[in-house]
Parts: C-alpha cells; sequence; structure tokens
C-alpha cells in the first residue's frame, strides 16, 4: 500500500469503518475519493475534507476519475466485506487493474506506523475505544483515533492527532481480526457472534489468540470466562469486577445507579482511589477497567485517568438519548446480540425506581441478519426479561441473503413462551402505529438493533409532541 501519495478510492466510503479510514488519510492531505448509494452526515463531513463522494456504485465513478497515462496514477481500491464480487464499481477496478484492498489492510499498514492500541472482543468494542481515546485526549497525548461510533468530543468516528499513538477497533466479524498485530491489544470478551462467518466458538477463540500471538501486550477481561481460561500472553495484563479472581486491575464497593456508577479501584492489591461513571452498568464499569488498565500501562496516573472517565457520555447509539416528547423518553442503541441485548435493558431497568418519574421499558427490536436470529433463536426469546413490552420488526438482512429458516415472526412467537407483552409489527409504519396506541406518560422507549430502525424515531417523538399538545388544548378547554 502506497502511502506517499498515490489516491485511495473507496467503494462504500459512508460506512462506519470506511469513513473513519477515508477521514484519516484526508486529514493526512492524501487524495481520497469514493462513493456510497446515498449521502449522509459521515459522507457530508469527508466532503468537507474535501473527499469526492459519488452518489451510486457505478463503474462510471473510476471510469470517470482524473486519471493519467502512468500505472501509477489508478487509484488504490479500498473494499469492505459488504462490497460483493459483483458489484459494477468493484468489477471496474478489476478491469482497470487498479490495485484493491480490504479496509482491514488499511487499518493494519495504519496500525504498524504508529503505537497502536487495539480493542477487540464481541461486544464493547466502540464504547472501549472511545473511553481509551477521551482519556489520552484529557492525558495530553494527542491520539489518532479511528472508532466503530461517532462521538461528540471530536465530532465523529475518527481524528487525527499528532503523537505517535492510534487507538482503533480490531473487528473479528469477517476474519480480518488476524491482520491486526498491536503494541497493545485489548480483549473485552469473546462469544460466538457471527454465524455467517464462523461455525463455532472455537474458530472464534482461535482468531482472537492469533490477534494475541501477534500483540506485545494483552490486556483481557477476566469477568468473560472463555477469555480467562483459552486465551494465553506472557505479557497479559487482566481486568475483572470480582477481585476473588486475581485479577490485576480489579473493583469493589460498587453502586450503579440510575446517574451512573461509582467503584474503588484495585492494581495489584493496591487501592487506586473512587471511580466515578456517568455511562450506566456493569459491562461499562468493566469497560472503565479495561481503560484504567491501558492507561496505567501507558504512565497516566489515576487521578486524570478518573477525571477524564468521570465525564465520559458515551457513543453515539449506545444508550444514546434521542429526545423526550409528552413523558416519553426514546433511547437509540445498537445491540443487536442477546448478551448486549441484556445487558443495555438491565442498564435502562436501573432508571425506574420508586422516586423516578421511569416507570416502563418498552423494547422495541430489530432483528440483524437472518443467519444471527436463526442461530440465536432461543437466547433470543429469554434475553427481554428487563422489558416490560417488547415490539418486534422483521429482520433486516445487512445484505445477507435470506435463508428462509427464520422469520421476525418466528421469534416474536418463541419470545412469547416467556414473555407476556409481547407484539410482532411487519413494517415500520405498524411499529409507529403500534407505539402511538401504546405509550404514556413514563414510558422508556429502546430502541434495538444494529439496522434501520432507528430512523423511526423522529416520528414517534413528534406523534407524541401533538398527543401532548391535543392534550394541553383539551384541558385549557374544560
Amino acid at each position: 500500500m502506497d502511502f506517499s501519495g498515490r489516491p485511495f478510492h473507496f467503494i462504500g466510503i459512508g460506512g462506519i469503518g470506511m469513513s473513519a479510514l477515508a477521514h484519516i488519510l484526508a486529514k493526512q492531505q492524501l487524495p481520497v475519493s469514493g462513493s456510497d448509494l446515498r449521502s449522509s452526515n459521515l459522507t457530508q463531513q469527508l466532503q468537507q475534507l474535501g473527499v469526492t463522494v459519488f452518489l451510486g456504485q457505478e463503474a462510471a465513478n473510476l471510469e470517470a476519475y482524473p486519471l493519467g497515462t502512468r500505472e501509477f496514477d489508478l487509484p488504490q481500491v479500498i473494499c469492505s466485506t459488504a462490497i460483493r464480487k459483483d458489484n459494477p464499481e468493484y468489477k471496474a477496478a478489476l478491469d482497470l487493474g487498479c490495485p484493491i484492498f480490504h479496509r482491514s489492510d488499511v487499518l493494519a499498514a495504519l496500525m504498524k506506523r504508529s503505537q497502536s492500541i487495539a480493542v477487540s472482543g464481541t461486544h464493547g468494542k466502540t464504547t472501549t475505544s472511545s473511553m481509551i481515546g477521551y482519556m489520552l485526549l484529557h492525558a495530553g497525548l494527542d491520539p489518532t483515533l479511528i472508532i466503530g461510533g461517532e462521538v461528540s468530543a471530536w465530532q465523529g468516528n475518527a481524528r487525527v492527532g499528532n503523537s505517535r499513538y492510534l487507538v482503533a477497533e480490531a473487528d473479528e466479524s469477517d476474519g480480518s481480526l488476524r491482520k491486526f498485530g498491536a503494541n497493545l491489544g485489548i480483549i473485552t470478551n469473546i462469544e460466538l457472534d457471527h454465524p455467517d462467518h464462523y461455525q463455532s466458538l472455537d474458530q472464534v477463540v482461535d482468531i482472537f489468540q492469533q490477534f494475541a500471538n501477534d500483540s506485545e501486550i494483552i490486556i483481557g477481561c477476566y469477568d468473560c470466562q472463555t477469555v480467562r481460561d483459552r486465551i494465553h500472553h506472557p505479557r497479559l495484563l487482566s481486568y475483572s469486577l470480582n477481585r476473588s479472581t486475581g485479577a490485576d486491575y480489579s473493583v469493589d464497593h460498587i453502586q450503579y445507579g440510575c446517574h451512573g456508577t461509582t467503584a474503588r479501584v484495585w492494581e495489584r492489591g493496591i487501592s487506586l482511589g473512587l471511580l466515578q461513571l456517568k455511562v450506566l452498568g456493569q459491562h461499562n464499569l468493566q469497560n472503565a477497567l479495561a481503560v484504567i488498565a491501558v492507561g496505567r500501562y501507558l504512565g497516566i496516573d489515576f487521578a486524570t485517568i478518573a477525571a477524564a472517565l468521570a465525564t465520559f457520555e458515551g457513543a453515539r447509539r449506545r444508550f444514546e438519548e434521542r429526545g423526550q416528547a409528552n413523558g416519553i423518553r426514546c433511547i437509540d442503541d445498537y445491540a443487536h446480540h442477546p448478551s448486549e441485548i441484556s445487558a443495555t435493558l438491565a442498564s435502562a431497568r436501573l432508571q425506574l425506581g420508586r422516586d423516578s418519574q421511569w416507570k416502563r421499558i418498552i423494547a422495541v427490536f430489530q432483528p440483524h441478519r437472518y443467519s444471527r436470529t436463526f442461530t440465536f433463536l432461543e437466547e433470543f426469546s429469554r434475553c427481554f426479561g428487563d422489558a416490560d413490552t417488547v415490539i418486534l420488526t422483521d429482520i433486516y438482512s445487512a445484505g445477507e441473503a435470506n435463508s428462509g429458516l427464520v422469520t421476525g415472526q418466528d421469534l416474536a412467537d418463541r419470545l412469547s413462551e416467556h414473555h407476556d407483552q409481547v407484539f410482532y409489527s411487519h413494517s415500520f409504519s405498524q411499529v409507529e402505529t403500534t407505539l402511538e396506541n401504546m405509550l404514556r406518560p413514563g414510558d422508556l422507549v429502546l430502541f434495538l438493533g444494529a439496522g434501520n430502525l432507528n430512523q423511526i424515531i423522529p416520528n414517534v417523538l413528534a406523534a407524541q409532541n401533538c398527543m401532548g399538545v391535543s392534550s394541553r388544548t383539551e384541558a385549557i378547554a374544560l
């Protein structure tokens, strides 16, 4: 891969991972272009950096590229796993003889040029990597960041710093984790989450172990038995919520509340002090411990780490409040695996109580991928225990072919065996109608999933605003 000035062209530049890489390259004054099916906030940000963005993935995008007569002028074409071999723009790149790389190849190359901190794991990568970046900024270490979600602190999913540090998510979903060898690697947990790529947990463990083998130091979560028992490294730092595990970093005196979490932090038997978090729940306390382990390894004092984490507010689509109307609060969350849904709903349950204005949890879930829904059908049917009511939609394919083995209605039927308030809505308009008829002041509504369900949240809030105005008008008339 050539970073000396040869152009880069991204097919699918608006994706969360692709756009972050394009941002980094553009900020480094390299010529960058790309295409996507539609305009978005991320593509617009790239255009403001001078990136040429084509709408639609057509061969003409590359044919229209300002090519010279030298082979050097052919752009390096970057694709993600989502780009199929029959994509016309991809086929044009082949026909022109463009060098073609996977998204992970760009990230691996950037990591090799940096003091890399790579965050891997089935769950928690985006929040943990965002927390690490936020801590490094507060410590004055000016990192480069490549995040799988948008963070308000740097107004997007990427940031170019002037130090040698680079923080990035290392994704296992398509097997590309094997390409990353980090100076400091984090493994938050290990589960089977992508049955479209892996047939067993053993295969997932193997790729995480390869990532560990290629990293200088590994920081692993001992609350995950798979990490504790099956990941081996001569220089492994561990963290856990349970001091009895003997982890290098642990906590006690834990208090989970509706406004955050507090705990006392221990480092190899020595108390570091009190940690306070705004982000909710057990899983975020685990994420924070990983960040503390990173910070302490880099020589940052605990007071600086704690001060940063105390003000961290999270990444977009991670328990993100989208608005309130008519006494109803809407939360957008990326949770799409049974473990993630359980953790998110447990955090939501902390918001309820005798003295809280929130009295009921309504979970609206869009299943993501046919393979995941079919493989974890039983687990999905049991992970909504903290929701008072569940509304399910059709499955979001994410480009995956329909296997015909499972439908959204099938999941609703299974979930009804364990939950007495389950509703299936085949369309978004039906979801909106169901919510309009169901919601009442005091409801906490969680829109869950990695698909496009969150696009209806403005409509739901608008409908509640109208209902609130109508109620106030009727009260004045009386």
